[in-house]
């Protein structure tokens, strides 16, 4: 089996795709992420780094180029092949955390194993370890309206992990908490990472988190350096 998790191969995106005012925003980048590495992605306002993460988890399609997980190539399956990858293949964590406010958080996490068929009492049990394992399971009866900023974004980060995805994507999931608190939060998620040997890709404009992770990747003009 490869050691390979994530793999981008000459990924190309433009908007206003044949008009004069055409945006080239990804230009053939390349990337690839194994297996328990956690790796920081870094760029400027505006130059796709979001692009890029949805393009690598499924959400967007990219005008050329290839996207694998776990070695399959999955750029031109249909919806219903691109949805099942996105549900067991990969987690996602936002700047917000998207939690369901009218579920509490131990709810939440199970909510996506059911999803996936599997049972409740399994899922509740995977949702308390998980919870347990980033410092928050006292809170899994509480709704997010309830719960801090921080210990939002850590049950995201469990509901993320909960079908144990082999790739994780983060679009700058601190950078809406304060120093303290982002870093609280920062070495919780890659103790998730490094304990269940995912391959992880970090957008973050946090340089000293990057330096954290075990290399860093730069967007520039459209490639990946």
């Amino acid at each position: 089996m490869s050691d390979t998790a994530l793999q981008l191969t000459g990924i190309e995106k433009r908007y206003n795709k044949g008009k004069p005012n055409e945006i080239a925003v990804l230009r053939g980048a390349e990337l690839r992420v194994a297996r328990g590495e956690v790796v920081a992605l870094v760029a400027p306002s505006g130059a796709g780094k979001s692009t890029l993460l949805h393009i690598a988890g499924l959400l967007d399609t990219p005008d050329g180029g290839r996207v694998e997980i776990a070695g399959v190539d999955l750029t031109g399956r249909s919806d219903r092949a691109r949805t099942n990858a996105r549900r067991s293949e990969i987690g996602f964590v936002y700047q917000f955390h998207h939690l369901l406010p009218e579920f509490t958080a131990v709810e939440n996490i199970v909510l996506p194993q059911l999803a996936a068929g599997v049972g409740r009492a399994a899922a509740e049990a995977r949702a308390l370890d998980l919870l347990g394992k980033v410092g928050v399971v006292e809170r899994a009866s509480h709704r997010p309206g309830t719960l801090s900023g921080g210990e939002q974004q850590r049950v995201a980060f469990c509901r993320a992990l909960a079908n144990a995805p082999g790739v994780l994507l983060a679009d700058e999931p601190t950078g809406n908490l304060d120093p303290a608190t982002s870093d609280q939060v920062f070495a919780a998620l890659i103790k998730l990472a490094r304990e269940t040997g995912l391959a992880a890709l970090i957008a973050t404009h946090n340089m000293e988190l990057a330096a954290r992770m075990d290399r860093t990747v730069r967007l520039e003009n459209g490639l990946l350096v």
